[in-house]
Formats: structure tokens, sequence, C-alpha cells
């Protein structure tokens, strides 16, 4: 199984904030507003850019995901409050 960690950021209209949320924390760990986080399947990837695309828009909306072949290359460090958001799935 080939996995990849991904890290997404959205920026959409209030509108869609909770849609896009809802599909996002399908796949991923929500770990801060906007903010998700976690290790996927090439096809989840491809099921969660899917599902979020039909729910955007194009003209308006903006969601960027930035994709990491190992988790080992993948070094965080936290500055601030740490959020206490449910990450279980």
């Amino acid at each position: 199984m080939n996995c990849m960690y991904i890290i997404m950021a959205y920026d959409v209209n209030e509108k869609r904030v909770s849609k896009i949320l809802k599909i996002a924390r399908k796949y991923l760990n929500w770990v801060q507003n906007s903010l998700l986080e976690g290790e996927l399947t090439i096809s989840k990837f491809e099921k969660l850019k899917s599902e979020v695309s039909k729910v955007i828009n194009q003209k308006e909306d903006s969601v960027l995901f930035y994709i990491f072949s190992q988790i080992q290359q993948v070094e965080k460090q936290h500055l601030g409050q740490i959020k206490k958001i449910d990450i279980l799935i």
C-alpha cells in the first residue's frame, strides 16, 4: 500500500466551509482552522480531491495539498496554544 503524508489547507467561501471540513475529516486529522493532515493511500487522496472539487467554486475558493512521500520527511514545530481538536476519524 503506497501511503503519502498530506497537509491540506483551504480558503473557501463561508457558505462552504462546513462542507469542506466535513469531507476532509473523513480522510485527514483536523489540526487547526482550515488545516488538516494525515497519511493517505493514493486512492483515498484521489477520492478526497474528487469530493472537494465537487463542492468548491473554482473561481472563488482555494484548496492546497502539500504532499510528502514519507512522513519522515515532515518536521512539525508548534508555537503557542495547541488546539484540542478531536483528531479521531
